[in-house]
């Protein structure tokens, strides 16, 4: 899809007629002050040119209101510019918490993505309209960017931790997606498409593409397999480490007294780096997971982690994601540590 506006892709999502509006007001004020200021230019080299070689020209007089006058103007429209950029950038990257999760990992020279119901694709998101998506994101290697011009979002996708993204797309149809930071030799290869569905056409694609493994059973299975268990039971049983359930999206008391927010990255750290971040009541027993464990299958771990409720809560429960996202249980419990 093409904008009717040359040079600008289509405009497909709730936050990207913002972003173009806020971009036309910054390209209206600089062409304005530029043809203004350029204009001005020129009229003073013409108007006060020197007429004769022995001309000498009058004093000109400082003027208290004229320096006010040029000293405010610019001051407010810088002003704007920034609390409308700022006000936009805290609605792009502030997550809403009903948003439907999709884990994508980058690697040269391909987007491998899983959706929270099993499904896997390559290079390819199908996703609903209407709806807001939540994509958690790492690499396996390099520096990768994930870019879709047409919803006018873009984050860098870094090594060794989770970076968020959403957006809620408003119109059908597939949209490019890109890698936009370079990332080798075939960096130009590291394309793809964003398929915006009906609802209904979503679930039929969901319900042909059944079968997969949620990251959330996959990793209960690799959560059992290394021994994880042994320590951190379901409700705390393990005795040597704390219970997992219901602790992602709680604060942790550390050692050291600072207080944690427990979040992918965290719990990504908490396996690749146990010593790293020690909860208050338990002690440097737990060993490192670091080469493993694949980027894959930490988000499986993740997803897990996040599926497990606190005692007396009743997880949330959902026919498809196309109607109801997957919300973590929220509980304050101990950290995975």
């Amino acid at each position: 899809m093409q904008s009717w506006i040359p040079l600008v892709p289509e405009s497909a999502s709730t936050v990207s007629w913002k972003v173009d509006a806020l971009y036309f007001y910054l390209s209206g004020v600089t062409l304005f002050f530029s043809l203004l200021i350029g204009s001005v230019l020129i009229f003073f080299v013409i108007r006060y040119r020197r007429r004769t070689p022995y001309e000498i020209p009058r004093p000109v007089a400082g003027s208290h209101k004229l320096e006010t006058i040029w000293t405010v103007i610019p001051f407010v429209i810088a002003m704007t510019m920034f609390a409308w950029g700022a006000r936009l950038y805290f609605e792009q990257y502030k997550v809403p918490e009903n948003a439907i999760e999709v884990y994508v990992v980058g690697k040269q020279w391909m987007w491998k993505l899983q959706h929270a119901t099993g499904q896997r694709e390559i290079n390819e998101l199908h996703v609903p309209v209407n709806r807001k998506i939540k994509l958690i994101m790492t690499t396996e290697d390099v520096i990768h960017d994930f870019f879709v011009p047409a919803f006018r979002t873009k984050a860098d996708v870094i090594p060794g931790k989770y970076v968020t993204l959403w957006f809620e797309a408003t119109k059908t149809g597939r949209y490019h997606l890109f890698c936009a930071e370079y990332c080798g030799m075939n960096h130009s290869g590291m394309i793809g498409s964003v398929i915006v569905m009906e609802t209904r056409e979503f679930d039929d694609w969901l319900s042909g593409n059944v079968g997969s493994t949620t990251p959330a059973a996959a990793g209960q299975q690799l959560y059992q397999t290394l021994g994880c268990a042994s320590c951190h039971g379901a409700n705390g049983e393990g005795g040597r480490g704390p219970t997992l359930a219901g602790i992602f999206g709680n604060n942790q008391t550390l050692q050291t007294g600072d207080t944690v927010r427990v979040d992918e990255g965290y719990i990504r750290t908490s396996i690749l780096n146990p010593q790293a971040q020690l909860v208050t009541g338990f002690g440097p027993i737990m060993p490192t997971f670091q080469g493993q464990v694949s980027e894959d299958q930490l988000v499986q771990l993740i997803a897990y982690i996040k599926s497990l409720h606190a005692e007396g809560q009743t997880p949330t429960t959902a026919a498809s994601p196309a109607t109801t996202a997957p919300r973590p249980g929220a509980s304050p419990t101990q950290n995975i540590r």
